[in-house]
């Protein structure tokens, strides 16, 4: 089970730290409001390619981590 995901300077994001409850969790928002990005850093911390593009603008690294 996921616990806990920690983005920080990943596409737009400048740090975000999440910690999942037992139970499920919905993750919702508008269009445009990182929905996408946090699966895709999730995806990340299981294996997924990354590329340079995904480093936050004016920064060097990404840093990506999640507790199961």
């Amino acid at each position: 089970m996921l616990q806990q995901l920690s983005i920080k300077n990943y596409a737009t994001v400048d740090i975000l730290e999440i910690e999942f409850q037992i139970g499920m969790s919905v993750i919702t928002g508008e269009t445009g409001a990182g929905k996408s990005i946090i699966l895709g850093a999730l995806g990340l911390t299981l294996g997924d390619r990354a590329d340079k593009t995904i480093v936050r603008g004016g920064t060097k690294q990404a840093d990506i981590s999640a507790e199961f």
